[in-house]
């Protein structure tokens, strides 16, 4: 298996890079291929602009989408994403490692998302869901909160953790076919002292370890929701 860890944290002790390593550590053991992108180290630029592209389809006009399809066929895309596109398409399990933040993810992560996700690659008018591009690929989460467990989950202060993770579960891994395992989520990170967080990196190999076992969420399928056009649910068609 190839996989792919996404890193997000701007502090290389922090402990979300002890549960990326202990991921790669692991995975290594199995006799997989890892691939590491840590999005911080690399000086990953998040914001999409023209300088996404050495192609040009409209230059009075800038669609995202539409410049992203057309880079795609006519080999225009900037190194930086070319060369992110790549890992995620050789990847068969894509690992996100976050902390969350502000309910969401870091903003260099969503750029990530933004630029290497990229139309006509990952989706595309009706290649979206089961018939996404990434289809047969295992995506998984792993997130770090400042908050204690009881602070997420039905009527709980916070809310649901799935619930949060809703719009990157089912709006960008899902979207592009991907199948969505289970997140493993490390609560109250900064006081749990060194007991609790070794406790939590035996926690997530144990998650691991059981990846070949662990059932995907349930996600929408396009087969139940037919579509007035083959357009019609397109995120970024404007």
């Amino acid at each position: 298996m190839n996989a792919l860890i996404v890193h997000a944290h701007p502090e290389p002790h922090s402990f979300n890079a002890a549960l990326r390593d202990a991921a790669v550590d692991l995975l290594l053991e199995q006799g997989h291929a890892v691939e590491v992108s840590d999005l911080y180290a690399m000086n990953f630029k998040p914001v999409v602009d023209r300088d996404d592209f050495l192609t040009c389809r409209d230059e009075e006009r800038f669609n995202v989408s539409l410049e992203q399809r057309h880079a795609h066929l006519h080999g225009g895309l900037a190194p930086d994403i070319r060369s992110e596109l790549d890992r995620l398409q050789r990847a068969d399990l894509l690992i996100l490692q976050f902390p969350l933040w502000w309910f969401g993810m870091p903003a260099i992560l969503k750029g990530w998302i933004d630029r290497v996700f990229v139309s006509g690659a990952v989706y595309g008018r009706s290649a979206m869901f089961e018939h996404g591009k990434l289809r047969g690929k295992r995506a998984m989460v792993c997130v770090t909160t400042g908050a204690p467990p009881q602070a997420f989950g039905p009527g709980s202060l916070n809310g649901d953790v799935l619930d949060l993770l809703a719009p990157l579960h089912r709006g960008v891994l899902a979207f592009t076919g991907m199948s969505v395992l289970p997140p493993y989520v490390a609560y109250h990170v900064p006081y749990a002292g060194a007991e609790g967080r070794a406790g939590m990196l035996h926690g997530y190999r144990e998650h691991l370890l059981g990846l070949e076992t662990l059932a995907p969420l349930t996600m929408p399928r396009m087969a139940d929701h037919p579509m007035p056009h083959e357009d019609g649910a397109r995120p970024r068609a404007q």
